[in-house]
């Protein structure tokens, strides 16, 4: 009998990388977080050597032969091209000079010797939400919204994800959006590392909240006890305070999702999607939070025809091993052949 076959997905982050195998019968052999440090400031030749390393430990610890593995999926922030060619101008997660231009699928596939597909990490996301939704053989098409340090996501039409013709398709942080339009940030000027002033990432990231809503806010409310910490501690406990009630950080999670209405909003009239989907460490949280958050995302979109009021709203599950899960997922049409 011939063994099973399996695709690897790996996730590298700045500071970690996330495993993952999916076997032919569509399960994932690993539950949660799988992690190795990245190491990715060291430049390629560490970082690769700790993808490889770490791809080893995953499959003692997922207690699979890494000898059935057939292909690999490869996630990462960008900016990249489809092929995997990091941006010659460098990125906040590839800092060290040798990263400049670097192809890093192909390089990965050397060091494996399998075949290597790639995704940007917010495409990754979005396809395993996608899949976790309608599965892996479907025509359905969703938008998805990874919120975390930036803003990433994805379009998946029709069960394909929407990569562009330079690997840029899927960048909705950047889509411009309305901003003027959110109740309470009257004087609030948000701008975008990118240089853009009011798309989506300038208002729903955690660097929006560290660099824009939270000083914001504050200024309004010197007296709340975050005004006494150092922006980026304050800043990192804006959502378990949320969670808990606090009204400023609510307020400032409200206009979060208040963002994202406007931003669906848009992708309603360009996809008629069948789904919308949130994601991301922003909301990784209890499910009360969550609902609430969904039901401010709603309450800031536009009225829509009653043909496109029933778009279901979600957030992905498994959201920390979204992005190995999405990337393994891609490799299977490779495995296929």
């Amino acid at each position: 009998m011939m063994a099973m076959r399996l695709v690897a997905g790996i996730d590298l982050g700045g500071t970690a990388i996330n495993y993952t195998f999916l076997d032919e019968a569509g399960h994932f052999r690993i539950d949660g977080l799988c992690e190795h440090p990245a190491r990715s400031v060291d430049g390629p030749d560490v970082c690769l050597a700790q993808i490889v390393d770490g791809l080893a430990l995953a499959a003692s610890h997922a207690g699979v032969d890494l000898a059935r593995v057939v292909a690999v999926g490869l996630d990462t922030p960008g900016p990249a091209t489809a092929a995997g060619v990091l941006s010659s101008r460098g990125s906040t997660n590839f800092v060290h000079p040798a990263w400049s231009g670097f192809d890093i699928r192909g390089a990965v596939e050397q060091r494996l010797g399998r075949p290597v597909v790639y995704l940007n990490d917010g495409n990754a996301a979005a396809l395993w939400g996608h899949v976790s939704l309608f599965g892996s053989d479907n025509r359905a098409t969703s938008v998805s919204a990874i919120i975390g340090t930036g803003l990433g996501g994805g379009a998946i039409v029709e069960g394909r994800v929407v990569t562009g013709r330079n690997g840029f398709g899927g960048e909705l942080g950047h889509v411009l959006i309305p901003w003027q339009a959110i109740p309470g940030i009257e004087g609030l000027v948000p701008q975008c590392n990118c240089g853009r002033t009011g798309d989506l990432e300038s208002l729903c990231s955690l660097t929006a909240i560290r660099r824009t809503l939270l000083p914001f806010f504050l200024a309004k409310h010197p007296g709340h006890p975050l005004a006494a910490l150092e922006a980026a501690e304050a800043a990192k406990q804006v959502r378990g305070l949320a969670v808990g009630g606090d009204p400023l950080c609510r307020t400032i999670f409200q206009v979060q999702a208040r963002a994202l209405g406007l931003f669906f909003d848009e992708m309603i009239n360009v996809f008629d999607p069948d789904a919308l989907i949130v994601g991301g460490g922003a909301i990784e949280a209890s499910s009360e939070f969550q609902r609430w958050f969904l039901d401010e995302v709603r309450a800031g979109m536009p009225p829509q025809r009653a043909e496109q009021a029933g778009i279901r709203l979600h957030v992905i599950p498994n959201g920390d091993t979204a992005g190995a899960r999405g990337a393994a997922l891609e490799a299977t049409n490779v495995a296929r052949h």
